[in-house]
């Protein structure tokens, strides 16, 4: 078996392995590097991805416990039947009301987050160009996105 054809084995194996790994022909080293550096993306995505969700949840969570509290200030008031205690319920669910906006703010804050992180390109790389395979338009500069 020629070098070529065990180059072509070696880049469906690792292609079916992680769709992120390139494998240039006879260049081996080169490839591991470029798989490293596709993992320490993805790893540095699922970080950031984890972060993100983490932040806006404890956001979230922080508001809710705010709500709770008020709920059952406005329950107690409400109970009282005291005229003034009533009254002060006004401001307590404008309050609840308030916080749910809050909450509904954060969720569409994290939709948006979520999808600029997991749409992002990863790099830009230079296209490779098989100087076997007659491709012409990859020695011209041209670029292409590495997700």
């Amino acid at each position: 078996m020629d070098d070529t054809a065990t180059t072509t084995i070696k880049t469906k194996t690792n292609d079916n392995k992680s769709r992120k790994r390139r494998w240039s022909e006879g260049d081996d080293e080169q490839s591991k590097c470029e798989d490293d550096d596709d993992l320490e993306e993805e790893k540095q995505c699922d970080v950031e991805l984890w972060e993100t969700l983490s932040r806006s949840f404890r956001q979230v969570q922080s508001v809710l416990d705010q709500n709770r509290a008020l709920i059952q200030q406005a329950n107690d008031n409400h109970r009282s039947r005291v005229p003034d205690n009533l009254s002060k319920n006004v401001v307590l669910i404008r309050d609840i009301n308030s916080n749910i906006n809050k909450v509904l703010s954060i969720y569409s804050d994290l939709s948006a987050n979520v999808s600029s992180i997991v749409h992002r390109p990863r790099a830009i790389i230079p296209a490779k160009s098989n100087k076997n395979d007659g491709d012409e338009d990859n020695d011209t500069g041209n670029w292409k996105l590495d997700r």
